[in-house]
């Protein structure tokens, strides 16, 4: 879980490293590379019968979201006119996040850095934590 006050930091090298472990099973579910369309997709058919997707934990209060590891920052899921999205999209992106964009301006690809996870009371979570902590 990462608190505002973690994310306002300016991360370590320790601190990236410890970031990264927590979230290497969720990382290491997807393709490695950038987060996609496909990726999420893949994301959501490993976590379908559990409350590691949007539709399963919504009504819990966990939102969509994205942890950026390099930075510690995160970012609630939104449509790309900024609208708050219900489920995870990728165009909402901030742009440094931003890897490639189809020819129409659609987000297709986010940096390597990013996760997608759950947020909650202003903490992210990975898949697997939102999982086990919406379990309970």
């Amino acid at each position: 879980m990462y608190t505002e006050q973690f994310q306002t930091q300016v991360l370590s090298q320790a601190l990236s490293s410890t970031a990264a472990s927590t979230c290497g099973n969720d990382r290491e579910r997807r393709m490695q590379g950038a987060l996609t369309e496909l990726t999420l997709r893949h994301e959501n058919e490993i976590y379908a019968e559990t409350r590691g997707i949007s539709q399963s934990n919504r009504s819990l209060g966990w939102r969509p979201g994205y942890l950026n590891l390099a930075t510690g920052e995160i970012e609630l899921s939104r449509f790309g006119d900024g609208r708050l999205a219900p489920i995870h999209v990728l165009d909402g992106l901030p742009e440094a996040w931003v890897q490639r964009r189809d020819a129409d301006g659609h987000v297709i690809a986010a940096e390597p850095e990013v996760v997608s996870g759950f947020i909650r009371a202003g903490q992210f979570y990975t898949r697997d934590q939102a999982a086990r902590a919406a379990a309970h």
